[in-house]
């Protein structure tokens, strides 16, 4: 005779929706949201290895090149910039010997040679020039999502919020902004910024600033439909009975249920601005010599892709990595916010969630031993 398990005794259907919600109510009792979207995050394998991978590409480009830090002189009067070096021996701009005619050097993961990429027809080391490249994608891809985010909060919260003519007056604007072309906006604004000084001193943050004040529109109104829904919800009736202003409710009452809409969103445009940097850097509106962009390498060495195409394939290469990181990231993030998610995914076995998802009444098949005591009893 076969001992009942805890299954059993909780559910006289094992596979049936009563035991679903069991299991649910099982793994999140007693946790915060912010606990069971962390769980759920760490479980989505496409994206914990998009973040270990993302982590590695910002350690090697912002500890082999080391960083630029602009600095006014007071002495000069003008704007100078301070290097502090990393571990490589050259940087984006020194020239060196052309050593194995200029072709990669690596080997092996412990033999990369004295460049790795290779040089081009001056001497200037590739490896250098596309992790000087990568910062500055970086860069302009983080701080343009902090910039967006901030920007398209504030519009559409308000939008959202307050409704009548000021939701009117702020969607007329952001359909303003939605009509004109973003890459030309966005190249006019930096021809423009890169003429002072000051803009042009500090690279890619200015560029970035740029690209947030012409990329927070579709946020803007992702954020004003949430809102529009969560103003109507009995938590925000209560806050308005108890006296709260407007500005609290909004940032302390609507805007934390409406977060993972910005998360998941925010991390989409960080992805869309890295190929957006990269195109404006490719037709010379973006970054400009003496700096580099990954954009800017592309154009460089376009001339050269039918006789030495490694000078495409390195900027290209680390342009799709870290586009596809933020996406996959982006993905994780979207199924870990998801209300709708009822279970914690990513728990079981692989084969028993194939055999499960593949199986026409979506319950495990009778080879499958994960599910112990309860198929036997089935059977």
């Amino acid at each position: 005779m076969t001992t009942p398990n805890f299954t059993e005794i909780t559910s006289p259907q094992p596979h049936g929706p009563g035991d679903e919600l069991t299991i649910e109510q099982r793994e999140t009792i007693g946790l915060s949201q912010g606990q069971i979207v962390w769980r759920r995050f760490v479980r989505h394998t496409g994206a914990m290895v998009s973040t270990a991978v993302l982590l590695v590409i910002v350690l090697l480009v912002f500890t082999s090149v080391g960083i630029v830090v602009p600095w006014w002189d007071f002495s000069e009067g003008k704007f100078t910039q301070i290097q502090v070096p990393g571990w490589w021996a050259y940087d984006w701009n020194s020239i060196a010997p052309i050593e194995n005619g200029g072709n990669p050097t690596f080997v092996s993961l412990f033999d990369w040679g004295s460049h790795p990429f290779g040089q081009d027809e001056i001497g200037r080391d590739i490896f250098a020039r596309v992790m000087r490249g990568t910062q500055q994608s970086l860069t302009v891809m983080f701080i343009y999502g902090i910039l967006a985010a901030v920007i398209g909060i504030i519009v559409g919260g308000i939008a959202g919020y307050y409704r009548g003519w000021v939701d009117n007056l702020l969607m007329r604007v952001t359909d303003l902004f939605l009509v004109i072309p973003t890459l030309v906006f966005a190249a006019v604004l930096g021809q423009l910024a890169g003429q002072n000084e000051v803009l042009r001193a500090y690279g890619a943050v200015s560029l970035a600033v740029v690209l947030g004040l012409v990329g927070w529109m579709s946020l803007a109104r992702l954020v004003r439909g949430e809102f529009l829904t969560l103003r109507e919800r009995e938590f925000v009736d209560a806050a308005r009975v108890a006296g709260a202003s407007g500005r609290r409710i909004i940032f302390r009452h609507i805007l934390p249920n409406a977060l993972g809409v910005v998360i998941v969103s925010t991390t989409l445009l960080m992805s869309a601005a890295i190929i957006l940097e990269a195109n404006l850097s490719f037709l010379g509106f973006g970054i400009q010599p003496p700096d580099v962009s990954l954009g800017q390498i592309v154009q460089e060495y376009q001339g050269a892709f039918a006789t030495r195409p490694w000078l495409f394939w390195f900027p290209g290469a680390f342009i799709v990595a870290i586009a596809l990181c933020i996406n996959f990231i982006g993905d994780g993030l979207r199924d870990a916010f998801d209300p709708r998610q009822r279970k914690i995914p990513g728990n079981g076995t692989w084969s028993r969630m194939w055999r499960t998802l593949t199986s026409r009444d979506g319950r495990p098949t009778k080879g499958d031993t994960s599910t112990g005591d309860a198929s036997k009893a089935d059977a």
